[in-house]
């Protein structure tokens, strides 16, 4: 993907400056326009997660959450070397008791925001995910990173604990005896431990470009795009409430989402591909 002059000027300014524009969203070119990059570039600050850029993450989320032409989207960082570093420690250090807390219930919405998208997401980590940078790598659907890469959810050793949903995710994804063994510690740990572990989808060499995960996220993302995408929804929408309560009340979430299919051209055109031993043309009808 080609990012405008614009957006690139926008993200690279000197470190001495704090760019105005530090979250902001770009399609693909013609052939993979239903692929948008939630692009983020808080050069400085190593993308931490302070006031400006939250308020810009929650705009850009917001505008993709009705986008219907959207078929997967794609969480990368511009900063070499990191995904992203987690809270913004001097921004908190300014807050008092009752701004700290709103402003991580804020966190904590945004990253539910996040996950509530109704397309498939992906974190592409090709550098460093701390705290609330890992937090916001949970919260999408599928992760891939670089084998250099390293994450961890690391608040107690600052005197916290996840505060942005990864207390709650964390344990989901991996098990929960794992998950108190890495909070508890708040290890860090590479890509491919993260692979073992179940944390990520994919690992990859680094490459010199510095953007293998990027690359790697972006082939999966070419993997979803051909599939029915109403199909791709209900098959999210249908896990991740499913997960949530018991197999009984899991099944007629299932049935639910089913029934929202059966009725869609989609469904009709998958059928006469089939028969006809074509490829499919879907067309999120």
């Amino acid at each position: 993907m080609k990012v405008s002059l614009l957006q690139w000027a926008l993200c690279s300014l000197p470190s001495t400056v704090e760019p105005s524009r530090q979250v902001h969203h770009d399609r693909h070119g013609r052939a993979w326009k239903r692929i948008v990059e939630v692009l983020m570039c808080r050069h400085k600050a190593r993308n931490a997660l302070g006031n400006v850029f939250v308020s810009q993450m929650r705009k850009v989320v917001s505008t993709l959450y009705n986008d219907s032409a959207v078929r997967v989207v794609i969480f990368r960082s511009l900063v070499p070397g990191v995904f992203c570093a987690g809270a913004d420690l001097k921004e908190r250090a300014l807050m008092n008791n009752s701004e700290s807390d709103l402003f991580v219930h804020g966190l904590r919405s945004l990253m539910t925001q996040i996950a509530l998208l109704p397309t498939p997401t992906i974190a592409a980590m090709d550098g460093v995910a701390l705290g609330g940078g890992l937090e916001l790598a949970l919260a999408c659907d599928l992760r891939a990173a670089a084998n250099s890469a390293q994450m961890g959810l690391i608040e107690t050793t600052r005197g916290l604990l996840p505060g942005a949903g990864g207390s709650q995710r964390l344990p989901r994804m991996i098990g929960v005896t794992l998950a108190k063994e890495l909070i508890f510690t708040g290890r860090r740990v590479g890509g491919q431990t993260a692979l073992e572990m179940g944390l990520i989808n994919r690992v990859v060499e680094q490459n010199q470009t510095g953007d293998a995960a990027y690359r790697e996220a972006l082939s999966l993302a070419r993997e979803i795009l051909p599939q029915a995408p109403i199909a791709v929804r209900m098959a999210k929408e249908a896990m991740n409430r499913g997960l949530e309560v018991d197999i009984g009340s899991a099944m007629a979430i299932e049935r639910m989402c089913y029934a929202r299919v059966i009725p869609t051209r989609d469904r009709q055109e998958g059928m006469a591909a089939f028969i006809e031993k074509r490829a499919p043309r879907y067309t999120g009808e």
